[in-house]
């Protein structure tokens, strides 16, 4: 098998602000993986809070698809990748693996002719109601984005919160909870919160109707993560708290729920290890993501059937979204019945290739 990388810009449409950064673009770098004239791909997002750019991402590719040549096929590759015998050296991040797990996913898709949820055991294609993010921003602005969402078909809205004003994030919940009433109302603070903090905002946020709140203390201390959910009149999702399956093995059952992201557990079948491993432990799982193009958000897609609450809006934040083919805009994202992820690319603008 050979295999090829190529480096390209996000820009977001507006700027996103949450607690601790605002971003408007991310680099994004694709991983080819061929064999036999067929071709499987899978993206990777630089992330300064994973402490990755583009550069590092790229030298752990390289390691990576040193390893893949060794392999007479991908769905050898593949398995070893299951089983462990397909990982990288040692400090391989995440998102290394998860990409090379949805590039290969792809590509034995395409060969087998079938879109990764059958291959995943799912024969109906999934579908599912995305959350769509509101950053921190003013309330006027609020109220309108929650307008045009809820008139564009969304029913779940997800708000940035974690302002050095808590009054601030209690107001832009109110005027979106205004104006767009029949929504469901996630809430995500990114982990700035104390328990004091926490413990007096959640009643008050719960009297709002919001649905669930998203890692309200910094990350760190799962165990006061653990009791303020005990106590918390709103369902507690772990995410910063929860990486990978150790962490999910540590919280399953003392929280509502574990945000599972493809690019920080490992890929499709880290996450299904991590679906399993908090069924029927009264966690469920929400499917997040990082902003990405469709290529990103597609494997994630494929799972959204597993998930209680599916948070896959990060390639509607972009200006233009070089990737095409699991929806979104009207509220849902869908995975495709073409084989493999079911993503097709769009014309490409600025580019570096590799």
């Amino acid at each position: 098998m050979k295999s090829g990388l190529r480096t390209v810009r996000l820009e977001l449409t507006e700027p996103l602000r949450i607690s601790r950064a605002t971003l408007s673009a991310r680099e994004a770098v694709w991983l080819t993986v061929e064999h036999d004239g067929l071709r499987g791909h899978g993206e990777a997002v630089t992330s300064v809070y994973y402490g990755l750019d583009a550069a590092t991402l790229r030298q752990r590719f390289f390691a990576v698809g040193t390893d893949l040549a060794r392999f007479p096929d991908p769905e050898s590759a593949l398995e070893a990748l299951r089983t462990g015998e397909l990982a990288g050296p040692p400090d391989t991040p995440p998102a290394v693996t998860a990409t090379v797990d949805a590039a290969l996913l792809d590509l034995v898709g395409k060969r087998a002719d079938r879109p990764v949820h059958r291959l995943l055991g799912t024969h109906v294609a999934p579908v599912a109601a995305t959350a769509r993010t509101i950053g921190i921003t003013s309330p006027l602005r609020a109220a309108a984005q929650a307008r045009c969402l809820a008139a564009s078909g969304f029913e779940v809205i997800k708000v940035k919160a974690g302002t050095p004003d808590p009054e601030d994030d209690v107001e832009r919940v109110r005027v979106i909870r205004d104006a767009a009433p029949g929504t469901r109302l996630l809430l995500d603070p990114n982990g700035a919160w104390s328990t004091a903090q926490a413990t007096a905002l959640l009643p008050r946020f719960a009297d709002l109707g919001v649905e669930a709140v998203e890692q309200p203390l910094a990350p760190g201390d799962p165990d006061a993560l653990g009791a303020l959910a005990e106590k918390s009149p709103l369902p507690v999702i772990a995410d910063e708290d929860a990486v990978g399956f150790d962490d999910a093995q540590r919280l399953a059952g003392r929280v509502q729920g574990i945000n599972v992201k493809l690019a920080k557990c490992g890929g499709v079948h880290a996450a299904l290890r991590i679906a399993e491993l908090i069924d029927g432990s009264g966690t469920e799982l929400m499917l997040g993501c990082l902003t990405a193009s469709s290529l990103g958000l597609a494997p994630a897609v494929h799972l959204a059937d597993r998930a209680r609450w599916a948070d896959l809006d990060g390639h509607l934040l972009l200006a233009h979204d070089p990737w095409t083919g699991i929806g979104g805009q009207d509220g849902c994202v869908r995975a495709g019945a073409l084989p493999g992820l079911g993503v097709e690319l769009r014309e490409v603008g600025r580019e570096d290739v590799a």
